[in-house]
């Protein structure tokens, strides 16, 4: 192995302490578990680096507190770091290394998961240093809740759109925590009793809008509107319209079978005038007519067209389902990825006040269908989906590791969920004893990620074609013939 960075000896000592072994074993792990091509003398250590990474994460992400965890945050952010600088011949010039304690780190009672105290772990991480988008684009989504494959280099533009592409610690840490606070409302919405509302079992309350006074939504039907509480989960919307200090039962327009059913942006003002563009339109085969949902604001629409993207990513996720005829598993994985999702994107909403405009979608069902090819990504997610196994991923000694992200795959989004504390009770007990083996894979580059990669490759070609037919209407030439000199290939 080439000479470690000080980086990396500090994330791999805590690595060891997470997973109990010692650094010979993790390495004799390594050397005996994954395939000869991730393991060339140019690449061994970054490998190893993420070997350890996704070893350590999978273990503390068991805890179901550990978004909330500033250790948790610290340890996933100065992986990143490591993979970036793995050895001494990649450590940025000018920066002053991270200092341990070059000693065994002891058990302490402590409130964090790792049950050592900020003082021991004594990281002083300089705080000028900062992300990549590759590093985080192999670290994160080793935790399904923080990223995932298809939608991590959007996230990384947007946690990254005022910082020169470059993620620094304390964007990172707003982020997570407030993802950490997204998913606790959703989960203490559980346990809430709402009246108006009568919820199936695995049914998940993502977004609720208009119990607030002040913001109402309004549902328009015909010429009527009327104010109430708008809510979504991963099955349906709710409308319960308010009536004398309570809401009135609300109305369920389905988002999982198949009626047809059409969202999209519309106009609406009171008594049927088009004045206002600030609603989402539902309409399907179960609405004698259109129904609209407007949501009222000073300026801009921010507002609708965060619920119009939370909206149609729930809508296509069902679409994708029914298409592919998933069986139960495979249908709850489908959702689960779409709710974790809509967590995240939330909480980049609500941690820095953005809209969906400033950036490309955080959303992977939205974004397959926007992106040109993106059926591709769809068709490689079921491909993938079609290897889910739930007790397939116990763990086998006589299979490696590499083998068993090959061959199968752990349904990682409902596990997350789970560890989360939103499982059903039909799904309570799938992590039980499972090996996590999830979208990423040491060393390599999966089909997943490489048809996202071509995909936005490919728009950034057709964007380079509209530009150039832009500039040519203006300087009169001919378009078509601009249109063949845009290389396709």
């Amino acid at each position: 192995m080439l000479g470690i960075s000080a980086q990396s000896g500090f994330s791999l000592l805590i690595a060891l302490w997470i997973l109990k072994v010692s650094t010979a074993e993790l390495q004799h792990r390594f050397d005996i578990e994954l395939p000869e091509t991730v393991k060339q003398l140019l690449t061994y250590t970054r490998n190893f680096v993420e070997f350890c990474s996704y070893q350590a994460l999978n273990m503390v992400s068991r805890n179901p507190d550990y978004l909330s965890d500033p250790e948790f945050r610290r340890l996933m952010y100065d992986m990143m770091l490591a993979w970036e600088a793995p050895c001494v011949e990649t450590e940025p010039e000018n920066k002053e290394s991270p200092s341990y304690i070059n000693e065994e780190l002891e058990d302490e009672d402590g409130s964090s998961l790792f049950h050592f105290s900020s003082t021991n772990l004594a990281v002083q991480v300089d705080d000028k240093k900062t992300i990549g988008p590759e590093a985080f684009a192999r670290i994160a989504p080793a935790c399904p809740v923080v990223a995932d494959v298809i939608i991590v280099h959007n996230l990384f533009d947007a946690l990254t759109s005022s910082s020169s592409h470059r993620l620094h610690f304390l964007i990172f840490d707003k982020y997570l925590r407030s993802l950490d606070k997204v998913v606790k409302v959703a989960k203490n919405a559980l346990g809430l009793s709402i009246s108006n509302l009568q919820l199936d079992e695995g049914e998940i309350t993502l977004d609720v809008d208009g119990a607030v006074p002040t913001q109402p939504v309004l549902q328009h039907v015909g010429m009527s509107a009327w104010p109430g509480r708008l809510t979504l989960t991963n099955y349906a919307l709710y409308f319960g319209s308010l009536g004398m200090g309570s809401y009135d039962k609300a109305v369920r327009y389905d988002l999982a079978t198949d009626l047809k059913q059409v969202i999209k942006p519309e106009l609406t003002g009171p008594l049927g005038a088009r004045l206002f563009d600030k609603a989402v339109m539902y309409n399907s085969s179960s609405v004698e007519e259109p129904v609209y949902f407007e949501f009222p604001e000073f300026k801009g629409n921010s507002r609708r067209d965060y619920w119009l993207d939370i909206c149609l990513e729930i809508l296509r996720a069902h679409r994708f389902i029914r298409k592919n005829n998933f069986n139960k598993i495979q249908q709850s994985e489908v959702l689960a990825r779409a709710v974790l999702g809509i967590f995240r994107y939330r909480a980049i909403r609500e941690a820095f006040h953005t809209c969906s405009s400033q950036y490309k979608t955080l959303l992977a069902f939205n974004l397959a269908e926007s992106l040109p090819k993106g059926d591709i990504i769809l068709e490689t997610l079921s491909s993938r989906l079609a290897l889910l196994s739930v007790g397939g991923a116990q763990h086998d000694m006589t299979e490696s590791l590499h083998t068993k992200q090959k061959l199968k795959l752990s349904p990682v989004a409902i596990l997350t969920l789970g560890q989360l504390g939103f499982n059903s009770q039909k799904e309570s007990n799938l992590g039980a004893g499972v090996e996590v083996v999830g979208d990423i894979c040491v060393g390599e580059t999966n089909l997943l990620e490489i048809a996202v990669k071509k995909s936005i490759s490919d728009t950034g070609r057709v964007e380079a074609a509209q530009a150039t037919v832009n500039q040519v209407k203006v300087e009169g030439i001919d378009t078509n013939l601009a249109v063949m000199k845009v290389d396709f290939r």
